[in-house]
């Protein structure tokens, strides 16, 4: 049932990056503001000078302009099962220490694996299936990251008026619950931002 979900999910996110572009917009993000405000918080699992790190749900990877802001000394993989984003990100990103598959048998081991906005899009996906996929996403990053893990959803403490059919709200503390007793005892869950969701950040 995962391939279905990945197929729908495949069409959504190439459509946009067909549509906007390499733009916040072109991966369903409302602004630039708001997307890097995002990456400011999953990058608080960074705690190494030189560190290798997998993109796991890529787009064209905008997430190594904000490293290259952060003057980081890093290598870098970005893996999307959209085609059009890989395509778009090895076009923005020649750096030699950067890198973009859309294959999952292309990845290893990574010192940190960083997820980015992958689990809100569950379209026409039953509630009860799509938080099967995020679990079992979520174990499987596990085992692609040798340091430590990051990953948002949006949360259910959303106001009701704003919530779409389309997406999914996560309830925070069954996330945090799930982590700390089938990944780590380090698990940080951030709730402390001007966004309507949740970043979880796991230490090994």
């Amino acid at each position: 049932m995962s391939s279905n979900i990945e197929r729908d999910v495949e069409q959504y996110y190439s459509e946009k990056v067909k549509t906007y572009g390499a733009t916040s917009q072109g991966v369903d993000w409302n602004g630039k503001e708001s997307h890097f405000l995002r990456f400011e918080q999953l990058t608080k699992l960074i705690g190494a000078e030189t560190f290798s790190l997998l993109d796991y749900g890529c787009g064209f990877g905008s997430l190594v302009e904000f490293l290259n802001n952060k003057e980081y000394d890093y290598s870098y993989t970005g893996f999307d099962i959209s085609d059009e984003m890989i395509k778009k990100g090895k076009e923005l990103y020649s750096q030699k220490n950067i890198s973009f598959f859309s294959n999952p048998e292309s990845l290893s081991s990574y010192d940190y694996v960083i997820a980015n906005g992958i689990f809100n899009v569950k379209l026409k996906a039953d509630e009860e299936e799509w938080k099967k996929y995020i679990l079992d996403t979520i174990l499987k990053m596990n085992q692609l990251a040798k340091k430590g893990m990051s990953f948002n959803i949006l949360t259910s403490y959303s106001d009701e008026e704003y919530k779409k059919d389309y997406l999914h709200y996560a309830d925070p503390l069954e996330i945090f619950d799930f982590c700390k007793k089938n990944i780590s005892k380090n698990v940080a869950l951030l709730h402390d931002y001007e966004l309507y969701e949740f970043t979880i950040i796991i230490r090994k």
